[in-house]
């Protein structure tokens, strides 16, 4: 039975792009209306993706540029090895190609086919991840604008600059924080839907590398802006996903 390379598997990103305090997300405007995308279930991801030369976690957490901006490395020593991208046996038994979240363990799983799933650590909102259930990866975006909620406006004035106004006609928005590296969203966002409706979570980046593995302040699905850069170089828009909290508790790497 073919089997993924685990080196490999965990080195594309960096390969491919070496050549703020933590905010909800669920307010971020989309450029979507509410047109239902069929979920299509992906293929297994090709080996030839993969990259076998980089294996040291310090090369895959490191320093790099990408789009303009320059993204810092992560101390990897203190990040619990549990929470650092890494192959591991796919407990999810979905589809090759989904994506599943789990609240319980604070993981992320990207199934890969044969077995194996890539998985990811996360950070979520102090009160957990309040949307569970299937939906899609509508839509994904590079270096996103943040648009904060208008409740979160009005309790931190300092954030009126940041106000969202939808231009007249349309289903568009100006305003909004610039993207960039100390962006709440960080350098990548997956927005996610359900029954043709924007659920307002989204799967993103965060410059804040210490809120893997814990529910803290408010936010939907965080991850270190080097695995979400990772992550959505593998995802194709459209791709399934799967939010639970039903899976096997993971005590160790």
């Amino acid at each position: 039975m073919p089997s993924f390379n685990r080196r490999k598997f965990l080195a594309t990103a960096v390969t491919g792009a070496a050549s703020a305090t933590l905010y909800t997300c669920s307010s971020v405007r989309s450029r979507h209306d509410s047109a239902y995308v069929q979920t299509q279930f992906a293929q297994p991801i090709p080996l030839s993706q993969f990259n076998p030369d980089i294996i040291d976690e310090r090369q895959i957490y490191g320093a790099m540029s990408d789009d303009g901006h320059e993204i810092p490395a992560v101390p990897v020593d203190k990040i619990d090895p549990k929470y650092r991208r890494q192959l591991v046996a796919d407990p999810t038994g979905e589809q090759p190609g989904t994506i599943v979240v789990d609240t319980s363990n604070h993981f992320l799983y990207l199934v890969g086919g044969w077995g194996e799933a890539l998985r990811y650590g996360v950070g979520l909102g102090r009160q957990g991840f309040e949307w569970s259930g299937r939906g899609v990866i509508e839509w994904k975006q590079k270096w996103p604008r943040w648009f904060p909620p208008d409740e979160m406006i009005d309790r931190q004035p300092e954030l009126e600059k940041y106000r969202a106004r939808q231009i007249p006609g349309k289903n568009e928005w100006e305003g909004g924080m610039e993207p960039g590296v100390m962006n709440p969203l960080g350098a990548r966002a997956l927005y996610i839907f359900q029954d043709g409706k924007d659920t307002l979570y989204r799967i993103h980046g965060s410059p804040e590398w210490q809120s893997i593995g814990k529910s803290v302040s408010s936010g939907c699905v965080r991850l270190i802006n080097q695995d979400i850069i990772d992550l959505y170089d593998r995802v194709s828009e459209g791709a399934p996903l799967v939010v639970t909290s039903g899976l096997p508790t993971v005590v160790q790497s």
